[in-house]
Order: structure tokens, then C-alpha cells, then sequence
């Protein structure tokens, strides 16, 4: 059984203090997922990683596949002794226009972005809401809220995390247990590689500050949204690092 990773010193002081969460970040081994578990590990918590790559220290799950959900969330429930907060990070990104795109990428990209944010929520919403707390924090993208083009699979995929998000956040408020999104603009990770340099050159021409963000720019927002009281009148919001790319 992988053990959860805790980090030695929390940071002195952190207004997000935690007391040793369970926190689970799926998606976690690259990108904003590993900054958002390293941001969590910095706080005080202890993190299971749960990523379809296996590496040392991580639970491997294909979030697309329900057994393997199941059987990756026991083993971090075994290992956190319960979990309190979950980010659903894990993610697919590729790059078609519509006329081109084949239904078998279509669905490739509602099963792990959507379906997959589903199973995932569903496998701690009971125990949070009968432990009478709990934060599910859905990654999503500017994506969901203006679209973008070649990505009109990816666009609904997380236009339904960000409805999906709302509607659970409604059923599970009531029992403390809170859900929001964070939808980043365009952020360096492995991610975006498959996305051609024609499209990345004019998306960066397009936005305010000219570049893509960080992975490390984007974890403050999930400690926020998992903070107590920071977080606590968070109820089915949608928090934007975005670079400017998105202005409500």
C-alpha cells in the first residue's frame, strides 16, 4: 500500500493551517495538480496523489474507469484514515476542429474530464457529508466560460464540471461540505504540449499579461477554497487565475 507523503514542517504561521488533512489531489504527479499537492503538503497535510502514471509515491488510477476509482480511493482512504478534501485535477487536453474530431476523441474527453470528475466525487461525498465536513474542489477551465477554438470537446467537457459542480454543491452545502471550481486560463504544464505552437503564440498575444501562467500561481486558489474560515462562504464558485484572459 502507498502511504501518504506529510510534509516535515508546515509553514510557520499559515493562515490556512490545517491539523494534518487527508487530502487527495488526482491528477497529481505534473502540472497543477503536483503544485496544488505540494501546496497542500507545504500547509501541513498529508496527500495522497492519485495519477494514471505510476510513480513511486502515488496511488495509479484511471479516473475514466469506475473499478479503478473505487479501488484507488480505498487505498488513500486506508492511508489518510479518511479524506477531507479532494481536487479533482486529472485531465485530458487535445486539439481538433469539430469537422475533423472523431467521436471516439470526443468521448476520450467527457469520460476523463467530466465523467471521471464525477466518479471521483462520488466516492468521498458520503463520509464528508456524514463527517459534517468536507471541500471538493473541481479543476475547470476559462475554457468552460468563453470556449476556445479546436476545443469544443474539452469546452463542454468542463462547462459540465462547472454545472456538475453547482448542482453538487447545492445537495451537499447543508452538511458543510463545500464544492467550487478553479478555472485557469492558459498555464505551462505537460498538459498544453499537444496543443500546436500557432495556437500558444496567439493565445499569449491575446492576454492581458502576456503569458501563460504557472502551475504554482494557480495551488494559492485551492488552499483558499480548502481553508477554514477562508473558504467557508465558498459555495459552487468558480475562482479564475487567468491571466486576464476571462473578466466576468
Amino acid at each position: 500500500m502507498n502511504t501518504p507523503t506529510q510534509a516535515a514542517d508546515p509553514v510557520p504561521g499559515n493562515a490556512q493551517a490545517s491539523n494534518g488533512r487527508g487530502v487527495v489531489v488526482t491528477g497529481g504527479s505534473s502540472g497543477i495538480g503536483k503544485a496544488i499537492a505540494e501546496a497542500f503538503l507545504a500547509n501541513g497535510d498529508r496527500v495522497a496523489v492519485l495519477d494514471r502514471a505510476a510513480r513511486d509515491g502515488t496511488i495509479r488510477v484511471d479516473v475514466a474507469d469506475e473499478a479503478s476509482v473505487r479501488a484507488a480511493f480505498a487505498e488513500a482512504r486506508e492511508a489518510l484514515g479518511g479524506v477531507d478534501v479532494l481536487v479533482n485535477s486529472a485531465g485530458l487536453l487535445t486539439e481538433s476542429p469539430l469537422e475533423d474530431m472523431s467521436l471516439a476523441m470526443w468521448n476520450e474527453t467527457l469520460t476523463v474530464d467530466l465523467t471521471g470528475v464525477f466518479l471521483c466525487c462520488r466516492e468521498v461525498v458520503g463520509e464528508m457529508r456524514q463527517r459534517k465536513w468536507g471541500r471538493i474542489i473541481n479543476i475547470a477551465s476559462q475554457a468552460a466560460i468563453k470556449g476556445g477554438v479546436g476545443l469544443t470537446h474539452y469546452s463542454a467537457a468542463k462547462a459540465g464540471v462547472v454545472g456538475l459542480s453547482k448542482a453538487l454543491a447545492l445537495e451537499t452545502a447543508p452538511d458543510n461540505v463545500l464544492v467550487n471550481c478553479i478555472a485557469p486560463g492558459p498555464i505551462e504544464t505537460p498538459l498544453v504540449e499537444g496543443i500546436s505552437e500557432s495556437w500558444k503564440a496567439a493565445k499569449r498575444a491575446e492576454l492581458p499579461l502576456g503569458r501563460f501562467g504557472t502551475p504554482a500561481e494557480v495551488a494559492p486558489a485551492a488552499l483558499l477554497l480548502a481553508s477554514d474560515p477562508g473558504g467557508n462562504l465558498f459555495v459552487g464558485q468558480t475562482l479564475g487565475p487567468n491571466s486576464g484572459d476571462v473578466m466576468p
